[in-house]
């Protein structure tokens, strides 16, 4: 992987906003995170693990134990590009050479691997090869505006990263870092441009 490209989806975290993101509203689950909840359900495709369900077209994470049981869900941000492929070799670029274009966050069913940045904090990688972790959301670009993109009630504006998942620090810390933190767990992450039927297979 190309450190740069690393370093931009892990970089640490800048000196805490006084944004207030503690009131944000659970999300719904929509029809497609129930269809693979209970797909799980059935096939215990997650094997005991923790698992998350990442629906790219309402930018919402609902996190699940590995019973089943939902821990909770949050707004959260994605890749500035719609899409459900990384660019190949995406993850061996440097950062200046990715298009807004290729700033996709991958759909797919993955094996979540606990890590740690460049900075000592807490990440969980979604797909390593392809630089595409979950972690808190930064803020060292004001210019950026993610805390007040996750509390906005739209979900166009919550289209900013270079593909990685951006989850308010608060909800990491209380959910995913308990679920994830420490071990293996498995991430659905819903297409947009394909049908849901391409990662639920027969």
């Amino acid at each position: 992987m190309h450190p740069l490209t690393r370093i931009a989806c892990t970089v640490a975290l800048t000196a805490a906003s006084t944004f207030a993101l503690a009131s944000l509203p659970s999300p719904a689950a929509s029809g497609d995170v129930r269809a693979v909840q209970e797909w799980v359900r059935k096939g215990q495709d997650n094997v005991g693990q923790p698992y998350a369900v990442i629906d790219k077209k309402n930018a919402a994470i609902h996190v699940f134990d590995g019973k089943g049981a939902l821990r909770g869900a949050s707004p959260v941000l994605l890749g500035l590009a719609r899409g459900d492929d990384s660019v190949p070799g995406i993850g061996e670029r440097p950062m200046k050479s990715i298009q807004p274009h290729e700033r996709t966050t991958p759909a797919g069913r993955f094996v979540t691997e606990p890590g740690v940045n460049t900075g000592g904090e807490d990440i969980v990688w979604i797909d390593y090869d392809a630089a595409v972790s979950m972690h808190r959301v930064r803020t060292a670009n004001a210019q950026d505006r993610r805390l007040q993109r996750l509390a906005s009630r739209t979900v166009a504006d919550n289209r900013i990263s270079y593909g990685c998942v951006n989850v308010p620090a608060d909800f990491y810390d209380r959910v995913i870092k308990p679920l994830f933190g420490q071990s293996a767990g498995v991430v659905y992450v819903l297409p947009e441009t394909r049908p849901l039927a391409s990662l639920l297979p027969r």
